[in-house]
Formats: structure tokens, sequence, C-alpha cells
């Protein structure tokens, strides 16, 4: 077994990456931050429901509240405890979609005991595809995780790359390796009461809208698609029809004042809440 350098463990080697779980876990625990691999970019993340450490997060990356953290979790059935409630068009997308690229913007329970910044009400969620991540969120629940840099500075695509920035402000360090996609999060376009999609080039809207029932009776019908009737059948199912220009652009509406425009760790994302206020 090589030894660690410092905090930083390399998950390449079986032994470092047990001990570097198991050391991320206690600090996590403990109210300390990590940095942890992602399907994405690597990401900065803390106890979702210890508001120290998300305002520690926060501060390491030079973040204020009006930019609020997302958070990822480690199964499907977590959300059901985190929001208010599960619209049957969010639940689809979420059998359809995760664990991946796709984060979901809803209400969160009323009753959560947390503080993530000045979300409004909402939280965005995302269950990522990475073994070491799903292994931590598994051990220590919902985690408040954004992208592991400096805000204004370049994204991290490895653990050394987040430890040159963030240096001593973070415990535990995992190196996984380069990330695999490269991308970080996406901003919506314009407000809409309606849910919508914003997208980017990892998980194109057209891959959500073919999974779309409402895209087929929309050609069926001689209607556009509208976002607010995403209702997505199995993984797999596409149409075969062409959207028009109409739905394109219902596809883009999104509310641009809304607090999670900036967010981590998804490459596409569906608002499923109400509009939040300008600002």
């Amino acid at each position: 077994m090589s030894q660690p350098t410092a905090n930083v463990f390399d998950c390449s080697d079986p032994d470092q990456r047990s001990a570097g779980i198991a050391s991320a876990v206690s600090a996590v625990k403990g109210g300390r931050l990590i940095v942890m691999p992602t399907d994405t970019v690597y990401g900065l993340g803390a106890d979702a429901f210890d508001g120290a450490a998300v305002a520690a997060l926060l501060a390491a990356k030079g973040r204020g509240r009006d930019m609020p953290v997302p958070v990822l979790v480690g199964s499907w059935r977590t959300i059901d405890g985190l929001v208010y409630s599960v619209p049957h068009a969010a639940r689809e997308l979420i059998h359809a979609f995760w664990p991946g690229a796709l984060s979901l913007v809803v209400q969160q329970a009323p009753s959560l005991a947390w503080d993530l910044g000045d979300a409004h009400g909402t939280v965005m969620l995302r269950m990522p595809l990475h073994p070491i991540a799903i292994e931590l969120l598994r051990e220590i629940g919902p985690m408040a995780v954004s992208s592991a840099n400096i805000s204004g500075r370049p994204a991290s695509l490895t653990a050394s790359e987040a430890r040159d920035q963030l240096g001593d402000l973070v415990e535990v360090y995992l190196e996984a390796g380069p990330s695999e996609q490269q991308a970080a999060s996406t901003a919506p376009r314009r407000q809409s009461q309606r849910p919508s999609i914003a997208h980017a080039k990892t998980l194109p809207q057209e891959t959500l809208r073919q999974q779309s029932p409402a895209h087929q009776r929309r050609t069926a019908n001689g209607h556009p698609c509208q976002a607010s009737h995403l209702n997505h059948p199995a993984r797999g199912s596409a149409s075969r029809h062409q959207p028009n220009q109409a739905s394109h652009r219902a596809a883009h509406q999104a509310p641009r004042h809304h607090p999670y425009a900036a967010a981590l760790a998804c490459r596409a994302m569906v608002w499923l809440g109400p509009t939040a206020p300008s600002r």
C-alpha cells in the first residue's frame, strides 16, 4: 500500500480508497469539508444538515448565500424525505436519468432543518453516476456539494487541482483520476411559471424531449410540446418525430433569476418549482 500524501488519498489503490472513504465519512460527520469525485467535475462537499459546514463551504469558495449549494443523494428513495412532494413528472425523470447528468429543482420539505443558502424554499437534487460518490452518499446521507474551486476560477478536474485552490480548508481529498465529463453547471434562460429544461452539451434537451409522451402527443395533435408536461416512459424509448420551433422555445424556458442558476454538478436541469422573485 502506498502512503497518502498529506490528506490526499489515491483511490486507485484499494487500501487508500478504503482509508480515504473512511476518513471522508469521519470528516463530513465532524462538520468538515471534503473533495470528492463525481461524474462531472470534482465536488467540494459537506453535511447538508450542518449549517456551519455549509457556511464554511460557501466561504471556502468565496461565494455568498445568494448562490445556494445543491444536494447530492445516493439513491432514488432519498428524495421522498427531502421535498414537499414529488411530482409524477419528477419521479419519471428520476427513473429515466438517475444516477446521471440530470438535476431537479423542486420545493423542499418545509420541515427540513438545513440551510443551503438563499434558495427560496427550493433545492437542487442530483444522484451522481460515480461509485465513490455513491458510496460516500450512502454512508453519510445527503450532502451539500458544489464544484471544488474558488468562485470565478476553473472547476477542478482532479483532486490535486482542487487542493491547489482550496488547500488546508479541506480535510480530505479523494483522488480518482480526471473527471470523465469535465462539465459543470448550466444556467436557465428566462422566467417561466411552467417546469422547464435548461440544457448543456452532455445531456441535450432533445434527449429529454424525445423521452416525453408530451412530445409524442404534440406530434399526434399538432400542438407544441410544453415542458410542463414532461413525463418520461422507461429508459431508452424515443420518438421518431422532430420538435418544431415552438417546442424548442418552450424547452428552454426557465427562471433566469432563480438562485440555483449558477449551481454545480449538473449538465441538464429540469425546473419543477415556482419562479423565484427577480433580484
